[in-house]
């Protein structure tokens, strides 16, 4: 029985080396990364008395690339791992995978398997969204595989014999989500009183992309003022870590009602307002925090950043968080009263690929293409 793989290749420009990878997501389960592993094929000739080197490197622009001038740059790199994979290390610690003992056995004796460990704690993939008219790399945090040829791990690689396929560090949703949120906040006057009471209780605390929100909303009002109409919103919170100041919120969604009131002195009310949080009409808004992309996925609101300890947060990321707003209006004199009620938005757990059984002369003859990719990675069955 022959079982046929969906692999990632890509090669150098020079046609000498090439990078076979079975997946470009890698998930972070917060206390640990999932390694990123593959194969390299390489040119036996052309190798002699060179070594090879592979890296992941961590990319983040924080800044516009047109607003770069006078050699002030708004890029920052960081290699979080590197490893010397040919000449082959004597003993490998690790055990290969179902997919690169398949590749192994079609690429021939000079295949290489890669296997690094990103270490916990690095930021995920997250990009923020251009405006309309914005040029050149969008903001944000991106990852990629490097393979090149050199001396050292230092060496400045050359472009004709250097790889670099993007992947992405991803965040899927909890197995065990948190207690139902609930909060209550009250309202005094100076001049009258009594009390404004809200109540907000969200029906459970994770969502998944694509789902609604449902914010069950109640109003107390034992005061002599009047409620004359409620916003509630869903935030996006922002939070670039490199500067002390770089924090910021967008609006994703929002509903404004005056269904049930107004609200006069000694009334009660208690509504359900339900919301969906969705890129559809912001794509034309600048700053919007989307989930890290590939040329060749479709980009959607960015996940809630899940953190070890929120106290240990890196200085070389973006932290994103949700939550939902409902803002009571009490008119000029009477000023306003708000609640704010954080949630989880992310997605749920991909489930493993099944195997396709296929033919075994189709599954040999789709390996064997030789086609260089020097810009976009292909697909190869």
């Amino acid at each position: 029985m022959v079982y046929n793989f969906k692999v990632f290749k890509k090669c150098s420009p020079n046609g000498k080396l090439t990078m076979y990878m079975a997946k470009r997501d890698f998930v972070d389960h917060i206390s640990y990364v999932e390694p990123i592993d593959g194969m390299v094929v390489v040119d036996p000739e052309y190798m002699q008395e060179r070594k090879i080197f592979v890296q992941v490197v961590c990319t983040f622009r924080y800044g516009r690339e047109e607003d770069e001038v006078m050699g002030l740059n708004f890029f920052k790199e960081l290699y979080l791992v590197s490893e010397q994979i040919y000449p082959q290390p004597e003993k490998r610690n690790y055990e290969l995978s179902r997919t690169q003992e398949r590749l192994m056995k079609k690429l021939g004796e000079n295949a290489i398997p890669f296997r690094l460990t990103v270490p916990p704690g690095a930021p995920g993939s997250v990009t923020l969204q251009p405006g309309l008219e914005d040029e050149g790399e969008p903001c944000g945090v991106h990852y990629y595989v490097k393979l090149f040829v050199g001396d050292t791990e230092i060496d400045r690689s050359h472009r004709r014999s250097t790889i670099a396929l993007g992947i992405r560090k991803i965040q899927y949703a909890p197995d065990k989500p948190g207690p139902q949120p609930c909060t209550v906040v009250r309202k005094d006057f100076t001049l009258s009183p009594g009390q404004l009471e809200l109540e907000l209780t969200l029906d459970k605390q994770l969502y998944m992309h694509g789902e609604t929100v449902a914010v069950n909303i109640c109003v107390r009002n034992n005061s002599n003022k009047v409620v004359k109409k409620l916003r509630a919103s869903i935030l996006q919170s922002v939070d670039v870590m490199l500067f002390q100041n770089g924090q910021y919120r967008n609006v994703v969604t929002s509903i404004e009602t005056e269904d049930g009131c107004p609200i006069q002195p000694g009334g009660n009310m208690q509504k359900v307002i339900q919301l969906r949080p969705s890129l559809d009409t912001l794509r034309d808004r600048r700053g919007i925090a989307l989930d890290g992309q590939l040329k060749s996925t479709d980009s959607s609101l960015a996940s809630t950043t899940l953190l070890l300890d929120a106290e240990q947060r890196d200085a070389f990321g973006i932290v994103v968080s949700y939550s939902i707003k409902v803002k009571l209006f009490l008119g000029a004199l009477g000023g306003e009263l708000s609640a704010e009620l954080p949630f989880i938005l992310m997605h749920p757990k991909e489930g493993r690929a099944k195997l396709i059984q296929a033919d075994s002369q189709v599954d040999i003859e789709m390996f064997r293409q030789d086609t260089v990719i020097h810009q976009e990675s292909v697909e190869v069955y």
